[in-house]
């Protein structure tokens, strides 16, 4: 059987190969970017869905319009004009099967083989991976505690038929940095004349514990402007919800034809039941719960980082979202981290596959968000031990 070069060149997902080891109950996993089971809202959505059988009858079971649920979309739009000031309609709503479909459309409607994408390096692995499907050239630029690197950013668009440039500019996946307001404003002014699009992936944003929220880099400025959410992170992963917003009618005609060809519709039942949910619920007072449950959370492992860990191992310190990212100074790769790590089982995700070229790097990540306390202690112990025992000579 001869596969096509798309999937060849697509590499697997390292994370969803993890979770299949880490179901074991003896291993302590930081790997997934899992929200925390007891933020799930159970009751309150089975309301929801029983309200929205008891209201709608056969329409939730029915086939539905590709864009999705209209009263689901107005609530998107009323909800980011509130909160971001953007002046978008339901029309400018897409309703998509999680926010991984939204990259997946996206780059299906832009990239022929070999045009350039920027991305963040490092970034996203789940991009990378939906990205790749297309054949894309990456051009992957720096980022910084402040964000993209200018110089790099400048240079890669220089480059031949760069279609878009994806950033994660709130508490980003995987290192858990921020772009500063600054650099938000600096990069907006370097790309505002490029005919390029600005996709703003901010499943996180939300879910702030330090700081103060900050505007989006070209939503509501620039008709380019994409910006991707979901309720995956605030409200329940499971029913795959997420959505693209954009003024560029041109582009949302072309993701929908894409989304058409792809699955006709999201899964309209879980639209009717999240938008009961949202109605009948103080969704922001939910949602500060959640802030309250990861600010400990994320506060207990960095302590637990502090302490226990050698110095020569540096770590971000982020204001919010799900994760911290770890660079290990003492000439030992990730992968044998991981290696070593998973012999006193506790798992992690090494840095590689959120690089578009590079490997053995030093870097990994640590999701906070799906572990009890103790556990986030027990696990960090376990990592200083190896980084501890183990002799620099022998790295």
């Amino acid at each position: 059987m001869q596969y096509s070069n798309r999937v060849l060149n697509t590499p697997s997902s390292f994370i969803r190969n993890i979770l299949k080891v880490t179901d074991s109950p003896e291993v302590i996993s930081f790997a997934g970017g899992l929200p925390n089971p007891i933020s799930f809202p159970v009751a309150k959505l089975q309301e929801g869905i029983n309200r929205a059988i008891e209201l709608n009858g056969s329409k939730v079971f029915q086939y539905s319009s590709t864009a999705g649920y209209l009263p689901l979309r107005q609530y998107i739009a009323d909800k980011y004009n509130r909160t971001h000031n953007l002046d978008i309609s339901p029309n400018d709503v897409l309703l998509t099967t999680g926010s991984q479909q939204a990259l997946s459309l996206i780059a299906q409607v832009t990239i022929n083989s070999g045009d350039g994408i920027i991305i963040e390096e490092p970034g996203y692995l789940g991009a990378i991976q939906s990205f790749s499907m297309s054949e894309p050239t990456f051009y992957p630029v720096a980022l910084e505690q402040d964000g993209l690197n200018l110089e790099e950013l400048e240079s890669a668009l220089k480059q031949p038929n760069v279609k878009f440039i994806y950033t994660v500019p709130n508490f980003q996946n995987p290192t858990g940095l921020t772009y500063t307001a600054e650099r938000r404003e600096e990069v907006y002014n370097m790309i505002k004349d490029h005919d390029v699009i600005l996709v703003e992936d901010d499943p996180y944003g939300e879910l702030r514990f330090e700081g103060e929220h900050l505007p989006y880099i070209a939503a509501g400025k620039s008709d380019n402007s994409v910006v991707l959410g979901s309720f995956s992170k605030t409200v329940t992963p499971g029913m795959r919800l997420g959505f693209i917003i954009s003024k560029n009618r041109e582009l949302m005609e072309h993701l929908e034809t894409a989304k058409q060809a792809s699955d006709l519709h999201t899964n309209i039942f879980s639209q009717y039941a999240i938008y009961e949910y949202l109605t009948h619920n103080e969704y922001m007072e939910h949602v500060h719960t959640i802030i309250d449950l990861y600010r400990e959370q994320s506060k207990i492992m960095l302590d637990a980082l502090n302490e226990y860990f050698p110095k020569d191992v540096s770590f971000t310190v982020p204001q919010g979202g799900m994760f911290i990212w770890v660079t290990l100074n003492n000439g030992m790769t990730a992968l044998e981290f991981f290696n070593k790590a998973m012999e006193v089982d506790v798992a992690f995700v090494p840095g590689d596959p959120f690089y578009t070229s590079k490997t053995n790097v030093n870097t990994l990540r640590l999701n906070y968000t799906n572990s009890s306390p103790e556990v986030l202690v027990e696990g960090i112990k376990r990592l200083a031990n190896i980084l501890v025992a183990t002799p620099k000579a022998t790295l």
